[in-house]
């Protein structure tokens, strides 16, 4: 985590599916209290809800006695959405290219590939048990 941001929400969150309502609802507080515009909004619940999806079912593998913690972290000039799991950790760094031919046809690994497109910046910690989705207000 960055220096300098101060924790203004935090949930703790069994790993289902069913968690996803109060994830929407959580981004949905967070973007009106910033007051941010609707296309900012759309690139956070899309990250948020994708990191939150990973962590239910590749991390917890969706075992329901894990948690999920969603922490929001706020400045004066950005605000951070960390996700962590329970699970092992994964190699974010060699991640498959959903964009390349072999890939493109797949019903899934575009996660991470998404929340890099849409996050103003996504760094993994903890051995890719946690990641940070900073956006910028």
């Amino acid at each position: 985590m960055k220096e300098g941001f101060t924790l203004i929400k935090s949930l703790k969150l069994p790993s289902n599916s069913e968690v996803i309502s109060a994830v929407e609802n959580m981004v949905d507080e967070i973007c009106l209290e910033l007051a941010l515009n609707e296309d900012a909004y759309g690139n956070v619940l899309i990250s948020v809800t994708e990191a939150v999806n990973n962590a239910i079912n590749h991390g917890n593998k969706n075992q329901n006695s894990l948690i999920i913690e969603l922490l929001v972290f706020d400045n004066s000039t950005e605000f951070c959405f960390s996700i962590t799991d329970e699970g092992n950790g994964f190699d974010y760094i060699n991640l498959p290219d959903p964009t390349s031919p072999e890939n493109i046809l797949k019903e899934n690994g575009r996660g991470v590939f998404l929340m890099r497109n849409l996050a103003d910046e996504v760094v993994f910690e903890e051995e890719g048990k946690k990641v940070l989705l900073y956006f910028k207000k």
